[in-house]
């Protein structure tokens, strides 16, 4: 099949793989222009950017989508489909009918759950047990399309959004591959998203960040992973900003206010609103790199006592 692209971060990048290996020609990939990273505000391309260069596929980054310039185009690409990977913008009417199969979107959730911007965060924050991969034809209306196939899959209790981004970039693909095959034969039978109530996944921001040690422990174990690797969670330590990174939940019940460091030998061990407890394992003190809570605890004097948060 002849296909255009269109996607931006790595997310995207094992469907445009799973698409050359496969033997399908990628007449041409979209991408969000090169942005500024860092704090040097280094411009920096997309990883579809970066990968469609490799193959020597030809690349477009207009700045709106909309503009009658990217659908003359895609027009002049001849794309059977339009494949779409988190690509970061809504698509015109006049683009999802430009191919004779139309726009496919593959959707890190379990369709109509977590529909938007940031269902993987979402579905770790929310501390669900389970979410997947949802390949959609496009409409006009947001991830509202008909479902052409759904893979489900488990989270780990400890798994952060992150770990879940790299397998769900890979079920996508899988999937995505198992999609195309079955649409050329005619075997794909599009199912309506079922009507009624569906959880939104809002776009994460760092108000999200500030850990309120009077919530749950596995509410605040949620968050930690829910915000990796982007914004992260954070908290004050003797009045000192640090990011924390990675947690888990500690058995038993501690009779201690919440954010109280309850262990610091060789652990940061801190309880939490329901007189449960977490551990913190990973974190980042304001200005340096990661690092584990042993050697946290060695460069710094944190009492049995010391209330986080403050």
């Amino acid at each position: 099949m002849n296909i255009v692209f269109m996607g931006t971060p790595d997310f995207a990048v094992p469907c445009l793989e799973a698409l050359i290996n496969n033997g399908h020609r990628v007449v041409g990939v979209f991408t969000q222009p090169d942005k500024p990273v860092g704090r040097k505000q280094v411009l920096t391309p997309p990883e579809v950017k970066l990968c469609a260069g490799e193959h020597g596929i030809p690349v477009y980054q207009p700045e709106r989508i909309k503009d009658s310039d990217a659908v003359d185009i895609i027009k002049e690409l001849q794309p059977d489909v339009i494949i779409v990977v988190a690509y970061g913008k809504i698509l015109p009417k006049e683009i999802l009918s430009a191919a004779p199969y139309g726009c496919i979107n593959v959707h890190a959730s379990l369709l109509p759950l977590y529909r938007g911007a940031a269902p993987i965060q979402w579905s770790v924050l929310n501390g669900d047990a389970q979410t997947g991969v949802s390949i959609m034809q496009m409409d006009e209306g947001l991830d509202t399309g008909d479902v052409l196939l759904v893979k489900k899959t488990d989270i780990g209790i400890n798994e952060t959004s992150a770990e879940l981004f790299d397998r769900l970039s890979v079920i996508g693909a899988e999937a995505l591959t198992e999609v195309l095959n079955e649409l050329q034969k005619g075997n794909i039978t599009p199912m309506p998203q079922p009507p009624g109530e569906y959880q939104y996944a809002s776009m994460i921001s760092k108000d999200m960040c500030p850990i309120d040690w009077k919530n749950d422990a596995l509410h605040i174990h949620n968050q930690i992973r829910g915000l990796q690797t982007w914004p992260v969670a954070i908290t004050k330590i003797n009045g000192k900003n640090v990011k924390i990174h990675q947690s888990q939940l500690i058995d038993g019940q501690f009779d201690n206010i919440p954010g109280e460091i309850v262990d610091n030998n060789k652990r940061l061990i801190v309880c939490c609103g329901d007189k449960k407890a977490l551990e913190i394992t990973l974190l980042q003190p304001e200005g340096k790199k990661k690092m584990d809570a042993r050697s946290y605890l060695l460069g710094n004097n944190i009492e049995i006592g010391t209330i986080l948060g403050e």
